[in-house]
């Protein structure tokens, strides 16, 4: 009798030790799978400090912007990321880019050919800008499209061949053969030349930023407002914006998740909401393709 008491206590304390290893185990099991789910990869998104509305730092010295906003809504929804947004010059960024000193960049960026061999940059785009012709008030009520400014055989201000601009009137005049628009490469200039080769009759238009003009002319502190009677503006397309990501492997899984979240973000209407809040208009009512 006394031996059985003996094998059944010892059967129960076998019985104890499995449970409590089982219990050690499953809960380092538990504590080791939560880390890993908890593992958060930290990510530097540099933007320009400036570009109003698009990216800037605001009078807290904060990062501020339509596009740094929406890339902060999607490190909300992106739990395995941490945004770290940081400040700082055009140049800067796109040096840092390829050095991978940044993981993102937000600077107003328009797809390129030389862009998408040097970065990632997503499908969906983040934001756009528009894009229009200023003219001379004179002329307001001749030129208020392109198709008018084209047909009407006007002259337009040289643009840069490096200039994303360049390729839009390319793309007009591939799609309109019959009547494109004279491009001419552009030599070096200022905007402040071009706002004055147009008033003076040397060119009939500018291909100019709807931004640009409302900063640089229609604002009372533009830097050339004394034209804002002289000159007018007519918009063309809203040409869309993209964040530019480092090119390495691990960051085309980042590139998958801002897909998804940016998708997520307009079925809820912010990028709608956003948009009006910094441009006074929804964007992507002008993008048409």
């Amino acid at each position: 009798m006394k031996k059985k008491v003996i094998w059944i206590g010892g059967l129960v304390l076998v019985l104890v030790l499995v449970t409590v290893l089982v219990r050690y185990f499953s809960g380092n099991n538990s504590t080791s799978t939560a880390s890993q789910k908890e593992e958060v990869t930290t990510l530097r998104v540099a933007h320009t400090q400036s570009y109003a509305p698009y990216d800037f730092i605001n009078e807290q010295g904060e990062s501020d912007g339509y596009e740094v906003q929406v890339l902060k809504a999607i490190d909300e929804k992106l739990e395995q990321y941490q945004f770290e947004f940081i400040g700082t010059s055009d140049e800067d960024l796109l040096v840092g880019l390829e050095s991978g000193k940044y993981d993102i960049g937000v600077k107003g960026a328009w797809y390129t050919a030389e862009r998408a061999e040097k970065f990632l940059i997503p499908e969906t785009a983040i934001g756009a800008s528009i894009i229009g012709f200023t003219v001379r008030t004179a002329d307001a009520a001749t030129y208020k499209t392109i198709d008018d400014f084209a047909t009407a055989g006007a002259k337009l201000v040289p643009i840069s061949p490096q200039n994303a601009q360049y390729n839009v009137i390319q793309a007009y005049n591939e799609e309109h053969p019959d009547s494109p628009i004279a491009l001419t490469a552009a030599e070096t200039f200022t905007v402040a030349d071009a706002y004055a080769w147009v008033l003076e009759g040397r060119y009939d238009g500018y291909f100019d930023i709807k931004l640009s003009f409302e900063k640089a002319v229609l604002a009372e502190d533009g830097a050339y407002h004394q034209y804002a009677e002289e000159l007018s503006w007519f918009p063309y397309r809203g040409i869309e914006t993209y964040p530019l990501i480092h090119r390495n492997q691990q960051n085309e899984e980042l590139v998958a998740a801002y897909e998804t979240a940016i998708k997520e973000l307009e079925e809820e209407g912010v990028l709608a909401k956003l948009s009006e809040t910094y441009f006074g208009e929804n964007v992507f009512d002008y993008v048409t393709d």
